[in-house]
């Protein structure tokens, strides 16, 4: 049996474009995913609360999802929300961060409390454009505007996949050296301690630590069982990167279908797929993008929740 933490998602931003997919899904109590390595496997994953022990979110843009929360309160749930310093060249779909994106961070974090909503300034990438003392400038602006609205933050230096480098031909992209990442690092360090943020590492083998950056757990059993009031027997997750310390999880998501269309971005691999994948979507279909087919074997996911009371202590 799988404990059931729900990833929504590592590979698209389900908050951003498929709200209202998502909270049928949750009406209709399961949801269906495909196998991104043989199409017509398909998974069937119950998504009742007495079995869902826990929602992480990821995305770029809360807003489409943040107008129906009430339906999410039967479930511990928290954001890991990305708030990036870069412009269009790199991000071409994400709306405004001064008019858009940090606003809506702020007004969730209001609506949720802020130990629900993580803050991803990730990946770091270094360019012409975007320096060392062009992070170190913005990142100490968003600090100073999410105090409060948020107790974490996690960074990551950016990985090159084959579709990524090919993506950021023309920006005059610079690996970062050693030295440089522990440089930032500190740099960064230091402005969120002055804004009372812990900062973390997602997935990076380098250490940190002597500058107060510990690696991170961005899918956190700590978290939500401080969220939900109750103990959870997680294990790490082993179909991540050694590297990764998250726990356990199911991703709801479909590679080639988040319309952000994020330069770094691993989980795009081509836009003309994306856009034929998206004209498939139907808000009513178990799948997020396309149907149940006559040849898919579809199979009930094997769960269960790994919830534990915590003892109850009397004086």
């Amino acid at each position: 049996m799988n404990p059931l933490i729900i990833s929504a998602s590592r590979r698209t931003d389900i908050p951003a474009y498929y709200a209202d997919w998502f909270y049928n899904r949750i009406r209709e109590g399961y949801v269906c995913v495909r196998n991104p390595m043989n199409f017509h496997q398909v998974s069937r994953i119950d998504l009742s609360p007495d079995v869902v022990d826990g929602i992480v979110f990821w995305t770029k843009n809360p807003l489409p999802l943040m107008s129906r929360l009430e339906e999410l309160w039967a479930y511990p749930f928290y954001f890991q929300f990305t708030l990036t310093p870069y412009g269009k060249d790199v991000e071409p779909g994400v709306p405004s961060k001064n008019d858009v994106i940090l606003p809506a961070f702020q007004e969730l974090s209001r609506r949720i409390g802020p130990e629900r909503v993580i803050w991803r300034y990730d990946p770091i990438l270094f360019t012409d454009r975007y320096t060392m003392d062009y992070h170190i400038t913005f990142f100490r602006q968003l600090a100073r505007r999410l105090e409060g609205y948020t107790h974490k933050c996690i960074i990551s230096f950016v990985d090159l996949y084959r579709n990524t480098q090919a993506n950021m031909n023309g920006l005059g992209f610079a690996p970062l050296t050693e030295k440089e990442i522990m440089g930032l690092a500190q740099r960064l360090a230091d402005i969120a301690g002055k804004h009372h943020l812990v900062l973390e590492t997602c997935a990076e083998q380098i250490d940190l630590s002597p500058y107060g950056v510990a690696h991170g757990h961005c899918i956190d059993r700590t978290l939500l069982e401080q969220i939900a009031g109750y103990r959870l027997a997680l294990e790490k997750d082993k179909n991540q990167r050694p590297e990764c310390g998250c726990m356990a999880s199911i991703d709801i998501g479909m590679y080639d279908t988040c319309r952000h269309g994020c330069k770094y971005c691993y989980a795009t691999h081509s836009l003309k797929t994306v856009a034929r994948n998206t004209q498939a979507h139907a808000p009513n279909s178990p799948l997020l993008c396309g149907q149940i087919l006559p040849e898919d074997v579809v199979k009930e996911r094997a769960v269960k929740s790994y919830k534990e009371e915590f003892p109850q202590f009397s004086l």
